[in-house]
């Protein structure tokens, strides 16, 4: 398939990387910044997303590689609002989990009837996204609008 892959498909992925791999700085950036006395549960939380983004930018990644593309040295744009409670930490990573997977359902609309594997693994990648977006909503709903 790396022959004939779509340059979409390649652009796509090459994307997923780097938003992962902000994601590794987003999430480790805040669990050093987290306080108060829930701070302990929510930096261990926040340091295994940051664990996770590493895997799903190193997923990415091979596959990317694995079909003739190159996966670029950089991050995703990072936007640092100063903003450091535990409800705008939450929502930021509500939000950089939305764009995720925004992300990989566009793959998945290039990929579907295309190719199994790379459909197989968007659709698990859009499931995973998804179920992280729940569990920050369950987080959300404790500390109020």
């Amino acid at each position: 398939m790396s022959q004939d892959t779509d340059p979409a498909v390649i652009k796509s992925l090459q994307r997923i990387v780097e938003l992962e791999m902000a994601g590794v700085v987003r999430f480790a950036h805040y669990a050093l910044m987290v306080t108060g006395p829930h701070r302990i549960p929510i930096v261990a939380f926040l340091n295994a997303q940051a664990l996770e983004s590493l895997q799903h930018a190193q997923r990415a990644g091979e596959i990317l590689s694995g079909l003739g593309g190159h996966p670029a040295m950089g991050i995703a744009p990072l936007e640092e609002t100063g903003q450091h409670t535990v409800r705008a930490i939450l929502d930021e990573s509500y939000a950089h989990e939305s764009t995720a997977i925004e992300a990989y359902r566009e793959l998945l609309g290039l990929v579907e009837g295309n190719s199994v594997f790379l459909e197989e693994y968007a659709r698990s990648m859009v499931a995973a996204e998804e179920e992280h977006c729940i569990e920050l909503g369950k987080m959300r709903r404790d500390l109020g609008e």
